[in-house]
């Protein structure tokens, strides 16, 4: 089978390798990697001293100290742990309109191109009409296959309701977790999901994608839709009083979505398709110090 063309061009490769994801998030995992945690390990950089007590390795002893003091002291140096980020993608029916599901896409695969240049772990999943191993890899060389994985992920037709079905695809190791979502699941089941969350990251982050059109409907007059997640038609005379309702109804669901991420601590940010994907990277994510 023919490879399909990389959802990111390699212009947009080169500039996201100058980028890393930036967290304050105690480090987990064993592994070593690129950041520092907040304890003490055997990398090279120094930290300090402290006396010598029954039980610590005596190839730590710092001799030219005892030299001098004739007292045992041994060196403490800091650790580098590996971060571990997790990046969730909604791949139900509402983010199947073209242009939103390939932006989804791009961002998802920006963020795992930043982790995995750093030498961090990076874990993937979609929650949509199949289900898929996740994706669970560290370094560089990996990039490749990783942007292969989204470039092929050609549709968003997910059935049911991704809030109800996320939890099931996330490992509970993160020290990011990356949820990228247009938010229009119903509230209760975005509660149910977001209070579960803190026992799979410390760091838990929501990328709401959306669209002009969803924003400001620019449609009038009589219309056939169809509903994206359940496929129902429904026939629908759009006029001012129609919009007007329909712009209620959704700055209610927004403040809603809004007070949940507030009082769970989930950090948010929107994003729209029409601004274009430089300026999400380049500019939101960089202002919002989620990625430096």
């Amino acid at each position: 089978m023919n490879e399909q063309r990389l959802i990111l061009p390699d212009e947009w490769i080169a500039k996201i390798g100058r980028l890393s994801i930036a967290t304050s998030s105690k480090l987990r995992g064993q592994h070593k990697g690129s950041h520092r945690s907040q304890r003490f390990g055997a990398s090279l950089d120094f930290s300090d001293f402290r006396e010598y007590t029954a039980g610590d390795d005596v190839r730590k002893v710092d001799w030219n100290v005892y030299a001098r003091t004739e007292k045992y002291f041994i060196k403490r140096f800091l650790d580098e742990q590996e971060m571990r980020v997790h990046v969730l993608l909604d791949a139900s029916k509402s983010m199947s309109e073209e242009e939103k599901w390939r932006f989804a896409r791009q961002i998802a695969a920006a963020i795992g191109l930043m982790v995995l240049n750093r030498d961090d772990r990076l874990s993937f999943s979609f929650v949509g009409e199949t289900s898929a191993l996740p994706f669970r890899r560290k370094g560089a060389s990996y990039r490749k296959p990783f942007l292969q994985i989204l470039s092929n992920l050609d549709e968003a037709k997910g059935n049911g309701h991704f809030a109800k079905e996320a939890l099931k695809v996330l490992p509970k190791d993160s020290t990011v977790l990356f949820v990228i979502t247009d938010g229009l699941e119903p509230i209760a089941e975005w509660e149910q999901f977001f209070k579960r969350l803190p026992r799979f990251a410390g760091d838990i982050r929501c990328i709401q994608i959306v669209t002009e059109e969803e924003m400001t409907p620019t449609y009038m007059g009589d219309l056939r839709l169809i509903d994206a997640e359940t496929a129902k038609e429904v026939n629908v005379s759009f006029s001012n009083r129609v919009l007007n309702d329909y712009q209620l109804t959704r700055k209610n669901h927004e403040m809603a979505f809004e007070a949940l991420i507030h009082r769970f601590g989930i950090r948010k940010t929107q994003l729209i398709v029409e601004d274009g994907f430089q300026n999400a990277i380049f500019h939101k994510l960089l202002k919002a110090h989620w990625v430096q």
